[in-house]
Order: C-alpha cells, then structure tokens, then sequence
C-alpha cells in the first residue's frame, strides 16, 4: 500500500505507555490530553492528523468534521461504535481497532459473571461483609450439564465457548457469519435465534451495537427463554433492553444477570444495577494489565505500518481505500476483495491463518502510478485477512501474458493460491491452487467450488445435487487438467442450503456470494 504521512496524533484516553513510545521512536509527535470536554476536542482536533481513543472519547460527525487534517482515528480496543464511522468515511478517514487485543480479557470476565451468577458469589460476600451468615439464601447450581447460548461466535464468543465447556456446559450458539461447520469444531452448535432462546440456562451476547443488534434480548425474546435463565453482557450496552431486563428480574422470568455494559455508562437510572439478582461492574471487559499493554502497543504499530506502508491491518471502512485509486483500479480491489473471499470460503474450518503473501505479476502493474495495483490487493488482502501481508512482484510468468495478482495464504502448515486478473472489465479467477481453469471464473454472484477426482460421472452427479437442493447451474469451470484431484467451479441460481449431500461426491467444498 502507499505510505500515509501521519506527523502528529493526539491520544485522548489513558493507553499504555508503550503506544506514545513506538509512535515517537518512528519519528511521529504524540500529545496526551485526558478527560477533554466536547468543546476542548473540537479546539483541540484540528491540530492533528491522527487520534487515539479507547471507548470514553465519543468521535462524533462533529468532531471528524472539525478535524480539517485528520487521516486515521485508532480505537485501542475491540468495536468502534464510539465513533461516526460513516462520517469518517465520508471524510476520507480510515478507521482502525484492534480486534484481538482484548479478547481474553472480555472473555475471562464473561465466564466469571457466569460461575458468580450460578453460585449467588456477589450477594454472599455482601451479606457475610454485613456480619450475616446466610448458607441457605445463597443456594446455587452446578454448571455441569446446563446450557450456554452465545449470540456472536466471533473471538471472544470463541475463548468463552471453549472455556465453559470445561466445566461440562453445552453450548450452542448463533451467529449471521460464521459458518456451522468452524463454530461446530470449537463444540458449539449453531442454530437460530428462535430455536435457541428456550434451550438456554444461560445466555451471553457477543456483538457489535447496530440497528439489529439493539435491544435483542427484550420483552418478547426473554419471553421465549426458560424461566429463571440468567444473561451476561460484556458487549455492548444497549444490546440488552435494560427495562425489558428488569422486567424480567422483578417478574422472575430472568434468574439474574451479569452486566458489565449500560446503554449510559455511568447509568444514571439506578434500579437494574440495584437489584439483588444483578452483578454489576464498571465496564471492566477490558480493564486488565496484559488487554491494555497489547491494545496500546497494537494500535502504535498498526499507525506504523501505515505510515511505512507495509500494511493496512485492523481498517473498518475499505470503502476509504477505494476512494483514493481510480475507477480502472476498482476493477482490481473488487479482484483482491474476491480472491481473498474464495481463500476464506475454503479454508475457514483451518484457521488461524500465519502468513499472507501478495504478488503482482506483469511490467505495468508494478510500475504504473494510475493503477497502483499491487497496494490495492495487498489493502483488500489485509482488511480480508486482519494479518500482515508480505508483497512480492514479478515481471512475468510463463503462460501469462496480461497483469494479475496472486494471493498465497499459509495455515497449520499448508499453502493456499489462487491467481487472478481482470479481463474485459471483469474480475476473473485464472488458478486455484495449481489448478488452472479451462474458461477464467467470473467472480460475481453465487460460486460453488469443489475439489475431485475428474471423471464423466462427476458433472451429472453434482448437477443432480444441485437440483434436489432446488439449485439451478447457471456456469461451469473445469480444470485444464485431464485427470486426478482438480478443482471445479459452478455459478448457481442461489446457495445450496446444505454442502452435506456434495460430500460423498468431492473431496472438498465450498460456496460464497461474490
């Protein structure tokens, strides 16, 4: 990617130290202004083309309007629904977080909030600290045996999964993008919202604060629940309907809750924090030494690797990128976009992934000041991939006339390519893994890829699934090879709903919208 400038950054909230350090040692001033009122911020904004917060600093349209030269806003933390980031994008300004900095961290107190919930631990120290001995009020349960629902299965939903059942808790789960197939090898089963709700003895939510999100456990949700279940909320305030939730408390429908987020934080309406069957803390998700070291020292060195441009990691508006290369050059950012999409689709039950490598081929791709084309799919790959990508370029390849870009990712000690270009205005896949297509693969709407052994049974057979999944093939693209383990790939009418009935036909497969 090209390098950002960024000379001065102000950093809004208490980081770790380690954050002012990495930024002035690569040569970037750094001012430390805390507890700034909204007024002192617009004053202040103005002189930097850099800001750091964590989740106190609101970032409103206001503030980025102000900030005449502002280039990047680094969240040290999870989420970023502190700040515009429609009007970040509007203005031209990336918006980075630092997804993994406290996941352990939010997911510990999670599960602390669930074991204090299951034995009354808050309510007994309070009534032994007010000289009472109460064994029989304090009556608890075992967690062996009961059921966690966890609405978001992304890295925190993950740690808090893998971690209560080891005190022998099912756990089954929702979540719109990860697919059943990944959550299932962690031991959570995916289901939807309706079918979970009165499965639970316990539920915790695990996403962003959108429109969808807001107010998903309410009256009528926490309805469908079994009597008693008790909910956690280290997330985000707001996710939860807080009347609904006391409702709930005083009707006995909800057993307790362990809250750690409020819609106003500090809450002002005291009653839900009051209640006895409440366990409330001050936001402390991400309130420990090692969260609050990574997340400092993440965000500085995201900033520097912009700044060098060597990677892009952590942006939440790629549509920022876009905006700064021409319109030949969209052609190439949906290429990158897409053949990072195909890599994940099936490779996503082998994650994490440890390296991503880029490389360009052809004179102009490289040389070319207009197209930039090699910074674009390094972007695209870094945003897909949330890891830092090396870059490589070639002058040429043999067999290949015209420029394109190759996108290698390494997991669990194997390597994954695919090679593409742009051809008539169109985004085309040339190769997978070694396998190149007879006709390029248009890389638009519904694509399902299958790995097999080539043979003329193979196309009735998979056309046939195709039909008794009432899915219609719209294309098809063969390897080139004449025979053993290749890939295909099938443009259909919509998604199959179920990969199982493909699974006695291939050896591996997977699907994507494009």
């Amino acid at each position: 990617m090209p390098p950002v400038s960024i000379q001065r950054v102000l950093i809004s909230e208490s980081v770790d130290p380690r954050c002012r350090s990495i930024l002035q040692e690569n040569g970037i001033e750094v001012t430390e202004r805390q507890n700034m009122s909204k007024d002192e911020l617009l004053a202040e904004i103005k002189n930097y083309d850099g800001l750091i917060v964590r989740s106190a600093t609101k970032v409103t349209a206001e503030v980025v309007r102000a900030a005449g030269a502002l280039k990047i806003i680094g969240r040290a933390g999870t989420g970023v629904d502190n700040v515009d980031v429609d009007a970040a994008t509007k203005n031209g300004v990336i918006v980075m977080n630092t997804p993994g900095g406290n996941t352990i961290s939010a997911a510990e107190l999670t599960c602390a909030l669930v074991l204090s919930l299951s034995r009354n631990v808050a309510q007994a120290d309070m009534s032994m600290k007010a000289g009472k001995w109460d064994r029989k009020k304090f009556m608890g349960s075992e967690l062996f045996g009961k059921v966690l629902g966890i609405v978001g299965l992304g890295r925190i939903g993950k740690e808090v999964a893998t971690r209560m059942q080891s005190f022998g808790m099912r756990t089954i789960g929702y979540d719109p993008i990860t697919p059943p197939d990944v959550s299932a090898a962690w031991g959570v089963e995916q289901m939807s919202l309706e079918q979970l709700w009165p499965q639970c003895d316990y539920i915790t939510v695990h996403t962003p604060l959108m429109p969808s999100t807001t107010g998903l456990l309410n009256d009528e949700t926490l309805a469908k629940c079994k009597k008693g279940v008790k909910v956690v909320n280290c997330a985000r305030g707001g996710i939860i309907d807080e009347e609904a939730l006391l409702r709930a408390l005083e009707s006995g429908q909800c057993g307790g809750a362990g809250l750690d987020v409020y819609v106003e934080e500090p809450p002002m309406q005291r009653a839900l924090v009051n209640h006895p069957n409440v366990i409330s803390c001050p936001h402390l998700g991400a309130s420990t030494k090692e969260a609050q070291a990574r997340c400092g020292q993440e965000i500085a060195l995201q900033i520097v690797d912009m700044v060098k441009g060597k990677a892009l990691v952590g942006a939440v508006n790629a549509q920022v990128l876009a905006s700064t290369f021409s319109p030949e050059s969209h052609l190439w950012i949906r290429l990158g976009e897409a053949m990072g999409s195909v890599l994940r689709a099936y490779t996503s039950s082998k994650q994490p992934y440890s390296k991503v490598q880029v490389t360009t081929l052809g004179r102009g791709i490289h040389a070319s000041p207009q197209s930039r084309l090699g910074q674009v799919c390094i972007c695209l790959a870094d945003v897909l991939f949330t890891l830092q990508v090396s870059r490589n370029h070639e002058e040429a390849m043999e067999g290949l006339d015209s420029a394109a870009c190759v996108v290698e990712v390494s997991l669990c000690g194997c390597g994954y390519k695919a090679l593409g270009s742009v051809q008539a205005g169109v985004p085309v896949l040339l190769q997978l893994d070694g396998c190149v297509f007879r006709q390029p693969v248009s890389l638009a709407g519904h694509l399902l890829f299958f790995k097999a052994e080539s043979s003329p049974q193979l196309l009735p057979s998979v056309t046939g699934a195709l039909a008794a999944g009432g899915v219609e093939m719209e294309s098809f693209s063969a390897s080139a090879a004449s025979g053993g383990e290749q890939w295909f790939c099938v443009g259909m009418s919509s998604l199959l709903g179920d990969l199982a009935s493909l699974r006695s036909l291939v050896k591996e497969a997977a699907q994507l919208t494009v």
